[in-house]
């Protein structure tokens, strides 16, 4: 009994010791997110400002070779292609998600996708010197598929090496740096800045030093424990990147845990995306990132940007003045995400969803009215700057970041990157969807658009409220065993059947099944 008390006291005080932030698993998760999510916000915003100046040298490399000017559907269809190809490329990306994950692992994978994003910030940089606009239009599909890749491996990367203290803190990261991008990119595009005539290839151009310094210092940190372990089987190395990673020698706990997951399902081996479709016992976990993806990008935060600009003029911002107050609304955008990194773990990720599309519910309802009384009630413009700053806090500390999180943590190991190649084709597919569609809408709609997002974003929380569970501070294991009730499936409890893994010579680890009359 003594011993047995001896043994529960040091795993309370291992449990208690997991939620520390060590040195290493801050350098790793700020430079994976620098590297690669920081880039998905900059290419988001990066061709905004300086859209006039990249126009003008459309039409003049045009007449420059044909001798007249370029006619002006043509050059709107040019500028359409260029703005579209990015979410279709990042859509394209998602696709090779499960591929390059599974056979290269998670550093290994964003290691290689830095090759993109180099390649594609050459050619922009180089576009104006070499006399063509065809390579931004391409660079801008190269650079989509990075993003793609990049969206769904860095949170799949961080959730995998993280305490289960601290997995949606750091899941929430990638998010933050992404509002980083978008905001460093709005201000680098500033008039006096580089979003001019002269500046414009340049600020294109430097989307690849964030790439060129994670592609030389991401070789030197660990590879996920959990995809060392669980699918190559390499125990030691596992064992050696979880110590680095958690400070301590024992980790034997963490170790166990991943031992049980694999148990847990060695006899449904990888899902692909299609067995991943058809499994019984993913069903609820595969609905849910779907819906939330599809509510993340379908509630209006491409809207709510567009419609910024004209809501701040009405009520009385100088039009030469407006990039300032774009710079600003990206600012509340970091500010609230950095905010979600420290209350996601107190408050809980469904908490966040709730309260995040909550609010972006009621300011789409609000902007509505607001924008169809302006005309006649004065201070109804007001309004509408206070609907739109309220929507960019729901947006960041929930809608945003949590649903990457939530993917991470619904699924184990096996389907983790099957899952994230769906989520992450739903989230390109309604960018892109959005942005083709949305200013039809507008023209047909105006105002009342929002209301479409508005319903969106109810039917989201609706279905949030009863059916996507709470995951915080619990194993994956754990979130398993939730939504296999769900799912009306069986969990094959670990006391009937465990596995003995013994290191053998060369690092792999040796599976051995042992009954339970056995032990």
């Amino acid at each position: 009994m003594k011993l047995k008390g001896e043994k529960q006291e040091s795993s309370d005080y291992n449990e208690g010791s997991k939620g520390k932030m060590t040195l290493l698993l801050a350098l790793v998760s700020l430079i994976s997110a620098f590297g690669s999510s920081f880039q998905y916000g900059y290419n988001v915003s990066v061709i905004n400002s300086p859209a006039p100046y990249m126009q003008d040298f459309y039409n003049q490399t045009y007449f420059h070779r044909n001798g007249v000017p370029m006619d002006s559907g043509f050059q709107t269809l040019l500028w359409s292609l260029t703005v579209s190809m990015y979410p279709l490329g990042g859509f394209f990306g998602s696709l090779m998600v499960w591929p390059l994950v599974n056979n290269c692992g998670r550093k290994g994978t964003l290691l290689i996708n830095n090759i993109f994003s180099i390649a594609a910030a050459i050619l922009m940089g180089t576009s104006e010197l070499a006399k063509t606009f065809e390579v931004i239009i391409l660079s801008r599909v190269i650079m989509g598929i990075y993003a793609g890749l990049a969206s769904n491996v860095v949170p799949m990367f961080l959730g995998e090496m993280s305490p289960k203290n601290l997995r949606g803190a750091i899941g929430v990261v990638p998010q933050l740096f992404i509002t980083l991008g978008i905001l460093v990119a709005q201000i680098l595009g500033l008039n006096s800045i580089l979003g001019n005539a002269k500046g414009w290839p340049v600020l294109l151009g430097l989307t690849g030093i964030p790439s060129l310094i994670q592609l030389l210092i991401l070789p030197f940190f660990p590879e996920s424990p959990r995809y060392l372990l669980i699918q190559k089987g390499n125990e030691e190395q596992a064992r050696q990147a979880l110590q680095k990673l958690r400070g301590w020698d024992d980790v034997d706990d963490e170790i166990e845990e991943m031992r049980k997951e694999d148990q847990s399902e060695k006899e449904e081996g990888h899902f692909s995306v299609l067995s991943l479709c058809t499994f019984r016992g993913l069903r609820w976990q595969l609905i849910s990132i779907i819906v939330m993806m599809m509510g993340q990008q379908l509630s209006g935060v491409n809207a709510v940007f567009y419609y910024a600009d004209r809501i701040f003029q009405s009520a009385g911002v100088d039009s030469s003045n407006v990039q300032y107050v774009t710079v600003s609304i990206g600012a509340i955008n970091v500010v609230m995400t950095l905010l979600a990194v420290f209350i996601v773990e107190s408050l809980g990720r469904r908490i966040l969803l709730l309260a995040g599309f909550g609010l972006c519910c009621l300011s789409c309802a609000v902007l509505t009215l607001a924008l169809n009384l302006q005309a006649t009630v004065s201070w109804m413009s007001y309004l509408s700057i206070v609907c739109v700053i309220v929507y960019i806090i729901g947006h960041a500390i929930g809608a945003s970041p949590i649903p990457f999180v939530m993917i991470t943590e619904m699924f184990l190991q096996s389907s983790r990157p099957a899952a994230f190649m769906v989520g992450g084709s739903v989230h390109w597919l309604c960018n892109f969807t959005v942005g083709l569609v949305f200013l039809y809408m507008e023209a047909g709609l105006g105002p009342y658009s929002f209301l479409i997002f508005c319903a969106i974003c109810l039917a989201t929380i609706v279905y949030i409220f009863f059916i996507v569970p709470e995951t915080k501070n619990k194993t994956f294991m754990e979130i398993n065993r939730i939504m296999a009730k769900r799912n009306k499936v069986e969990i094959q409890e670990d006391e009937e059947k465990l596995e003995d893994f013994h290191t053998v010579p060369g690092g792999r680890a040796e599976k051995r099944e042992i009954s339970s009359s056995e032990l």
